[in-house]
């Protein structure tokens, strides 16, 4: 979604709606993802500057408030990259630490799915329902129709995927098939090894959150090709 940045009047409640989001997002998921959004929030809080979107810090430093080593630090990060939650925007190097800007627009779309928690005020303000777009000659692509219910855990989640963003299902979790379940760990084909690579580095999140509303007992969700 596109996210105007929380400066001017409106700052402050936007800066608190991102971190209402993020807070109810790790709310609805296992302890691993919850540290993991506690110490992105953590970040946030201290030190990142909103109208410049910067957050500029050492890894030393980050470990002291994580109270961690600069290993975990190091690895932290890199699945905060990952996650396309974090954008490195300057390389650190001698006697300069790196600079990172947050893509608030994809945190927000990742935490989509827990919206309801918060409540409906908090829906309407954050997404507000657009006015009707002016008459246009382009043709939209054609849209995924609704998954059937076969009873299956996948078209369960899949119903669910649709119904938050039937333009991402179509695009990318249409395609997904199921290949098993095993260890709490629920496995999908991709077409390619590209399609895989995509949704595992920037909709794993929204995948795994609509997958512990259907079933809470499956703790993880990996596509391959």
């Amino acid at each position: 979604m596109q996210l105007p940045r929380p400066v001017g009047r409106e700052a402050a409640s936007r800066k608190y709606d991102i971190l209402s989001a993020l807070m109810a997002f790790a709310l609805a998921q296992d302890k691993h993802v919850q540290r993991q959004v506690l110490r992105i929030m953590a970040l946030i809080t201290t030190r990142y500057n909103w109208q410049r979107d910067e957050l500029t810090m050492g890894q030393g430093e980050i470990a002291k408030l994580w109270s961690v080593d600069e290993r975990t630090v190091k690895r932290e990060m890199a699945k905060l990259r990952a996650l396309g939650w974090l954008v490195q925007k300057r390389q650190g190097a001698r006697g300069r630490v790196s600079v990172y800007g947050l893509d608030l627009g994809r945190i927000m779309d990742d935490t989509r799915p827990v919206w309801p928690n918060i409540g409906p005020d908090f829906i309407q303000r954050v997404d507000p329902v657009p006015s009707a777009p002016p008459p246009t000659n382009v043709v939209p692509l054609r849209a995924r129709p609704a998954p059937q219910a076969d009873g299956t855990l996948w078209a369960s989640v899949q119903a669910r995927l649709h119904a938050e963003d039937a333009a991402t299902y179509g695009a990318w979790f249409h395609p997904l098939r199921e290949a098993g379940t095993e260890d709490g760990c629920l496995t999908l084909a991709a077409p390619t090894r590209f399609h895989a690579s995509y949704v595992m580095t920037h909709l794993h999140a929204r995948l795994l959150a609509a997958l512990r509303a259907v079933e809470p007992s499956l703790a993880a969700v990996t596509v391959i090709a």
